[in-house]
């Protein structure tokens, strides 16, 4: 992973090498959690969110994230409490994929809405569409926002590009 320092972002082929990352024949089935969590800190909190005990850092807490693919429905609680934005929900049961990932932009998508879709490097890798935007307060101001798209693009969608309002020239 020293690679992964100096680029500050994992490459398509490393997140999936990662122990945590689910089978395409899982995430066929239906939605289930993605977590491209690199890192040995010691952080916890998707363990913490998971109301199916889905996720486990156990001790040390620097452990890497396991998850349980059995245990995971995909629910997506866990994305929203990852300090590091490292956790997505797929689901590639239908005929389009589905993506749901963390937001902490405004202006807000909107359901319906058209967006180009990022890769891990911050490019632009396609269009989606905005399909849910979740944003209670017990999220903590980071919305979930889930995206449909072509299912090609399923591994490698990990944002939306953020809109921006246009601001007039003083």
């Amino acid at each position: 992973m020293s690679e992964f320092r100096k680029r500050g972002y994992l490459t398509q082929e490393e997140a999936m090498s990662l122990a945590s990352y689910p089978s395409q024949e899982r995430m066929e089935k239906g939605p289930v959690a993605v977590i491209e969590c690199p890192e040995g800190i010691p952080c916890n909190p998707c363990q913490c969110a998971c109301p199916h005990q889905a996720i486990t850092v156990g001790t040390p807490i620097t452990n890497l994230p396991a998850l349980d693919v059995a245990k995971c429905v995909g629910c997506g609680l866990c994305i929203a409490h990852c300090p590091g934005q490292a956790i997505f929900v797929v689901d590639m049961s239908g005929e389009q994929a589905t993506v749901s990932l963390p937001y902490e932009f405004l202006p807000m998508p909107q359901k319906g809405e058209q967006v180009p879709v990022l890769d891990r490097e911050g490019r632009q890798a396609g269009m989606g569409t905005v399909i849910r935007v979740l944003n209670p307060t017990s999220f903590d101001r980071t919305a979930v926002v889930t995206v449909a798209v072509d299912k090609e693009l399923a591994h490698r969608v990990r944002a939306i590009e953020r809109r921006r309002e246009h601001v007039p020239e003083c």
